[in-house]
């Protein structure tokens, strides 16, 4: 084995073991932070996501460039992002705040981080059921807007590989439909150093584009996802082109 993977495997060992203990430790804490109001609940357990953010980019030597931040409104809205690693799910929170997060109910069962996470008042769906989904979606997701948070949404639904485009789904879409929410495109490649459910983390370049926002007034939710598909995979095609036999 070469010595650049065994330092990269060394690495990935390093931030698995802080990730790992960060979680215990801050998940433990933030169950006392449930009595605060939600402003200070949700500072309180984010700084767990800058911290582990900061700690991957400097162990596994992993660095973000972002472009369009200028396009991001001053208030709440809906994020439709790609969705290739669990990175995105930590790093939007650098540009979107307060937000919130479309989730497997089930993930808030689990001891310690599903608990603290369900103290940010997540939208946590049964995913078991497309229709009842869309219903929760609709009804919480219009009360987390009406908060001022950023509804951030995954229309792919699932973790695709680098260079695959996944079917966009209309869920996200027909929120914005109905409540006239502004949806922000964003787009990245942060598969090509944290993969899809991958323990190795390879050092590298990650590229974030935030997109112009997207009006929904007016609009219906074909029209509202065709748009943030469009835009998303015309900036993936420059950022994170399909594998090659030489790349």
């Amino acid at each position: 084995m070469h010595w650049k993977q065994i330092d990269i495997i060394a690495r990935s060992i390093l931030q698995m073991i802080v990730y790992v203990g960060s979680t215990i430790i801050w998940a433990s804490l933030s169950l006392l932070a449930a009595p605060l109001p939600y402003p200070k609940r949700y500072w309180l357990i984010t700084r767990w996501t800058h911290f582990n953010l900061w700690a991957l980019e400097r162990i596994c030597r992993i660095r973000v460039e972002v472009q369009g931040v200028e396009n991001i409104p001053p208030h709440g809205g809906i994020v439709m992002a790609k969705h290739q690693s669990a990175w995105e799910t930590l790093a939007l929170q650098r540009w979107f705040n307060p937000q919130t997060w479309v989730l497997k109910r089930e993930l808030l069962r689990l001891p310690l981080f599903g608990w603290a996470i369900a103290l940010l008042d997540p939208v946590a769906i049964d995913r078991g059921s497309a229709a009842s989904a869309i219903r929760q979606l609709s009804r919480q997701g219009a009360e987390r807007l009406a908060d001022g948070r950023w509804v951030v949404i995954f229309p792919e639904g699932t973790r695709m590989p680098p260079g695959v485009r996944g079917q966009y789904h209309a869920g996200g879409a027909m929120l914005a439909e109905r409540t006239g929410a502004v949806v922000v495109p964003v787009a990245h490649n942060a598969g090509r150093c944290w993969g899809r459910n991958s323990f190795i983390k390879q050092p590298g370049l990650i590229q974030v584009r935030i997109g112009p926002p997207i009006e929904s007034t007016g609009r219906r939710a074909s029209e509202i996802i065709r748009l943030v598909e469009d835009w998303i995979e015309a900036q993936m095609a420059e950022i994170d082109p399909p594998f090659t036999a030489a790349s």
